[in-house]
C-alpha cells in the first residue's frame, strides 16, 4: 500500500475499511473474516442482494466527505449512466481505470492471479461489477482471499462500497424487469 499511495491516502483507505467492517460486523470488536462468515450470503442473494445492504447510502455519502478528493479521484469517478428504458442519463459511480488504486490492484495481482484477474476486469470495463467476486469463493478460496490481509479487506470495502453506490444512488431509475405472466 506504501508504494502506491500517500500516508494522507493510506488514513482515507483506513476509513474505508473500517466504515465497511464497522458495518459488515454487529460486533464491533470481532474481525471481518468472523463477520463475513458469519453473514447469511443465499439468503441475502435468494432476495436478489448481498452484504453490501448492510451499509447505509447516506451514511455512505458521508464517508465520501470525509475522505479528500484526492484519494476518491484516485478510486472513483462520476461517469454518465443511460437508464433504459426511460433513457434518462444521471451519474453513476465508476472506477478509475488510470488511477493510484488501479495500479495499486494491478501491483497485488502479481502475487496473487485472482487479483490479477479482478484488475484486469476493472480495467477492462472501467466498472465494479457485482459479478466479479463472488462471496462463495471469498468464502473458499482462502489463499486468494485471505479476510485478515489489510489488502483483500481494502478490496473487498471497495468493492462492496462501489457495488452499493451503483445500485442504491439511481435506484429510482433501475425498471425491473416485469413478472411473466402465465394463463
Amino acid at each position: 500500500m506504501e508504494s502506491n499511495f500517500t500516508n494522507d491516502q493510506i488514513s482515507d483507505l483506513t476509513k474505508i475499511v473500517e466504515f465497511f467492517k464497522g458495518n459488515v460486523c454487529a460486533n464491533k470488536n470481532a474481525d471481518l473474516n468472523s463477520c463475513y462468515k458469519q453473514v447469511n450470503h443465499d439468503s441475502m442473494q435468494a432476495n436478489g442482494t448481498g452484504i453490501w445492504t448492510k451499509m447505509d447510502f447516506n451514511d455512505q455519502t458521508k464517508l465520501y466527505e470525509r475522505i479528500s478528493e484526492s484519494t476518491f479521484n484516485e478510486i472513483w469517478m462520476f461517469c454518465e449512466s443511460t437508464f433504459y428504458p426511460s433513457k434518462i442519463k444521471a451519474k453513476s459511480l465508476c472506477a478509475v481505470a488510470t488511477g493510484k488504486y488501479q495500479k495499486y490492484l494491478s501491483d497485488l495481482g502479481k502475487t496473487n492471479p485472482r487479483i490479477a484477474k479482478y484488475a484486469e476486469r476493472i480495467e477492462a470495463s472501467g466498472d465494479f461489477n457485482g459479478l466479479d467476486l463472488q462471496y462463495q469463493e471469498i468464502l473458499n478460496d482462502n489463499n486468494a482471499f485471505d479476510l485478515n490481509n489489510p489488502n483483500i479487506q481494502l478490496i473487498l470495502a471497495i468493492h462492496y462500497l462501489s457495488i452499493n453506490d451503483q445500485v442504491t444512488r439511481n435506484k429510482d431509475l433501475i425498471e425491473l424487469p416485469k413478472e411473466p405472466k402465465f394463463e
